[in-house]
């Protein structure tokens, strides 16, 4: 009987201390979640009648989506955008450099420092930074190292768009990436490599047969998180390019907002929204088991 006391006590004093992030996570993540699944069932508009008169449309705007060419394509550029920055660029640049700080490196200080560096900078910020070096003519930096070359200067952020908010977002994503890893590195018992040594395995064997399936729980775990933070990525990629040109770089955050701030379309927008919210919580549910396979 006490024992349940104290621990109603507990319970009660872990709710009081709670409270305050619960509120913040129902006020700004819940809530917004919530009202923008109504809205999706909705024609609500920012100008027009639809603005004074908002009515339920039922599933009128997935239906559209579903048939809009835009829309596809805003996830398939989204897709490649994940995979070329989060899950290849991002993941093997910071387990590169999550290897190389485990070891003695001369300037392990200054290199550590250089790849945290770009987290300093916020999104809009670094976009601004990005075009200054990519942009058209001879004073863009990039411009101006290829002309030392001898080659022919180019506006990098309209030949090749998408690459570039790849290279960009991978340049910012680096330091998540790399302290994840080196956490997962660290949880390796030295006794495991050492015994594989005493037996022969080479260093491509160690990594292929001991590193990585030992690290594979903190992979996914990076690969579901840089995943659905890459989807939300809109600041970098509208300072950069807006989406253009021409929908080359229209991630689906960039639609949401044209749908949304551009065409006035707030019911539609939020359906899109609704979708991609519908494919984070996808590669949740699939990280969670394959976390119970792992275990």
């Amino acid at each position: 009987m006490v024992r349940s006391t104290y621990e109603k006590r507990v319970a009660r004093q872990l709710l009081l201390i709670l409270s305050p992030s619960l509120v913040l996570l129902l006020a700004f993540v819940i809530y917004p979640a919530v009202y923008s699944v109504y809205l999706s069932f909705t024609n609500e508009a920012l100008t027009g009648a639809a603005a004074l008169n908002p009515r339920f449309v039922g599933l009128r705007n997935y239906s559209r989506l579903l048939n809009d060419a835009k829309f596809w394509n805003s996830l398939f550029v989204t897709f490649v955008f994940v995979v070329g920055s989060a899950i290849i660029g991002q993941f093997v640049l910071g387990l590169i450099s999550a290897i190389m700080l485990r070891r003695n490196l001369a300037f392990k200080q200054l290199f550590s420092s250089i790849i945290l560096l770009p987290n300093a900078a916020p999104e809009v910020v670094a976009g601004f930074m990005w075009i200054s070096m990519l942009a058209g003519g001879e004073n863009a930096t990039l411009s101006r190292i290829v002309m030392f070359f001898g080659m022919t200067p180019t506006d990098w952020l309209q030949t090749f768009p998408l690459t570039m908010i790849i290279v960009v977002n991978t340049w910012r994503g680096i330091a998540t990436a790399m302290i994840l890893l080196t956490a997962g590195l660290s949880t390796i018992p030295s006794e495991v490599y050492e015994a594989a040594r005493m037996d022969g395995a080479n260093p491509s064997q160690i990594f292929r047969r001991i590193t990585l399936p030992l690290m594979m729980p903190t992979i996914l775990l990076y690969m579901l998180i840089s995943a659905v933070s890459t989807i939300a990525v809109f600041g970098l990629v509208y300072a950069l390019t807006r989406g253009g040109p021409g929908g080359a770089t229209e991630v689906i955050s960039i639609y949401i907002y044209n749908q949304s701030f551009t065409a006035f379309q707030l019911g539609y927008g939020a359906a899109v929204a609704v979708v991609a919210l519908v494919i984070s919580l996808i590669l949740g549910i699939a990280y969670v088991r394959a976390m119970k396979v792992q275990v």
